[in-house]
């Protein structure tokens, strides 16, 4: 299958337009511009589809959709919580010395990331209208849905347990199981986005640029869960409790006896 190249470049346009609000506040590029993009791709290359698309590639476009909804809409309710404030400062005076030049470049670099993320969905948009069989679509988009719900959860829980108990580490509900289930949920969803996609790809060029795009989106997990377990060693490692905590729960996969990603080495229990 050739690559809708035009399609493509419109929906790389799409995430620049979107993603512009970074330039006013940097640490918009990978929150709020992330949920927009993924969302603004949904509609509008959705709608440069309408006349084809049906079934299980109209289910997986309506879980992008939710997806950049969703997010966006826990992303601005944080920001206007005022325990969460505190740490919007802190990023805000950390990313003030950006010069333009450097924010030019991560606006460019976010929008690919965003394009390549849509990529697999765009693609089997794109077989559906040529009549190609797309065999991998439903289960994708089973691995999309459960993604979703699990970082919904997730955040709905950690969000209603942190206004309670402020300066306490969260380790109710899903985070019994695995200290990061949103981030494990964000991984699983945009591996069933390029799950969905395997067979639409046909050619090269797709599959290595739908695989850049899940595989740079699973070790920035990675990365983030690092970065929390290094924030939270700060705040409550001297908590004999937290250090229980971190000793029994695995910080990412709950099958996986994974329960430390310090310094991104892999530590055994």
């Amino acid at each position: 299958m050739t690559i809708p190249w035009h399609m493509v470049l419109l929906a790389f346009a799409v995430c620049l337009v979107v993603a512009a609000p970074g330039f006013r506040r940097v640490y918009y590029f990978v929150s709020l511009c992330y949920a927009g993009a993924i969302a603004a791709q949904s509609l509008v290359i959705g709608l440069a589809y309408r006349d084809s698309i049906a079934g299980w590639v109209l289910i997986q476009l309506l879980l992008l959709l939710a997806y950049g909804v969703r997010l966006g809409g826990f992303l601005a309710w944080r920001e206007r919580d005022p325990v969460y404030q505190g740490e919007l400062a802190v990023a805000e005076r950390r990313t003030s010395t950006v010069t333009i030049l450097q924010k030019t470049a991560i606006w460019l670099g976010v929008s690919v990331l965003f394009t390549l993320l849509f990529l697999p969905a765009l693609l089997t948009l794109s077989a559906q209208a040529q009549a190609r069989a797309l065999h991998t679509v439903a289960l994708g988009v089973a691995v999309m849905l459960i993604g979703l719900v699990l970082e919904s959860v997730a955040d709905a829980q950690k969000y209603r347990f942190k206004a309670d108990n402020p300066t306490r580490y969260c380790d109710v509900g899903l985070y019994r199981w695995v200290r990061c289930p949103n981030y494990l949920g964000e991984m699983l969803f945009w591996f069933g986005v390029w799950l969905s996609g395997i067979s639409a790809y046909g050619g090269t060029a797709a599959w290595l640029l739908t695989t850049l795009g899940v595989v740079y989106i699973e070790v920035l997990m990675v990365a983030a869960a690092a970065g929390l377990e290094r924030k939270q060693e700060e705040r409550y490692g001297a908590q004999p409790s937290y250090r229980d905590y971190v000793r029994s729960v695995p910080i990412l996969l709950p099958w996986l006896p994974l329960y430390s990603l310090r310094r991104l080495l892999i530590s055994f229990r």
